[in-house]
């Protein structure tokens, strides 16, 4: 029912009527019972978000939604969603504590999915820390980050670039492997943003225990974990940011885009642009001071 026309449907036809005034109109039916219903199954909890729902909703409009009624309940849902999954990250610094930790984290689905979790591996206070997007097949199979083709790759681009790999700590943005069946098969599947908020205290926790002078992002989705969806490496790749996390925070290809590259000199350019950023984080350890911007 509204002011101006009514609609009804008796399972069959769709009939059209005159409006109604409030007065006429139940205070409450089953039907809004059911739509109750239907909106906590369709609406995440971690969704609700009361401020944003009742600046995009006319006031006016709010004390006529059923949904309204249960908001409420949904963001209260949130908020111990979100302290039970704070709550996971233990608030020790030490790598092992962390590392072992991880192993039950449930903090989203991908936990359920993957065979394990692989966590960061490397140096105890490796100067020069690498994050990429998220363990590929071989690494859910072997628990170990970047040993999987696009690890070999890095391999040799570290190589000439003249770090070791032992004296790096190697971890991703999120922990577990999201894939899609087919067949036999397991593609890779991009995480999604719910995915990348979930794994980020771990990463932080990484951070926190290591207390690293470089960051070296390896592709969109590391670079996105710290600095926003919008960040793109295409545009910042080459600068060289101030950031909270380390004094020096760089961006480069993440080497699965150097095998997924179209052509041989499409491969050839993304690898040369891998190892020059790799080259720049090691002139950076090695005490050249660079020109330091900030992230827009």
């Amino acid at each position: 029912l509204t002011p101006d026309e009514s609609a009804h449907w008796d399972g069959e036809a769709l009939r059209y009527g005159p409006g109604a005034p409030r007065s006429e109109a139940p205070r409450d039916d089953e039907l809004e019972d059911l739509f109750r219903t239907y909106y906590r199954a369709t609406y995440n909890p971690a969704r609700a978000n009361m401020r944003l729902f009742r600046h995009h909703v006319p006031q006016d409009f709010q004390r006529d939604m059923p949904e309204l009624t249960v908001l409420s309940e949904m963001a209260t849902a949130k908020r111990k969603v979100a302290t039970k999954e704070a709550a996971v990250v233990p608030a020790s610094r030490s790598l092992s504590t962390l590392r072992e930790a991880a192993v039950t984290c449930r903090a989203c689905p991908l936990g359920e999915l993957a065979t394990q979790t692989v966590f960061g591996e490397g140096a105890r206070k490796a100067r020069l820390v690498m994050v990429g997007e998220q363990p590929g097949d071989q690494e859910d199979k072997q628990g170990h980050p970047f040993v999987g083709p696009a690890g070999q790759m890095l391999d040799r681009a570290l190589e000439e670039a003249g770090i070791a790999r032992e004296d790096v700590y190697i971890t991703n943005a999120v922990k577990h492997f999201n894939y899609r069946p087919v067949g036999k098969k397991r593609l890779h599947q991009k995480p999604e943003w719910s995915h990348v908020e979930a794994c980020r205290p771990w990463l932080r926790a990484e951070l926190e225990a290591i207390e690293p002078e470089v960051i070296l992002c390896l592709g969109a989705t590391a670079s996105q974990s710290f600095l926003g969806r919008r960040f793109t490496v295409l545009k910042n790749r080459g600068r060289v940011f101030e950031t909270p996390w380390a004094k020096a925070f760089l961006v480069s290809y993440h080497p699965s885009a150097i095998l997924r590259a179209p052509d041989d000199e499409a491969r050839e350019q993304t690898y040369r642009a891998l190892v020059d950023d790799l080259k720049v984080a090691s002139n950076i350890l090695a005490g050249h001071t660079p020109q330091l911007v900030a992230p827009d």
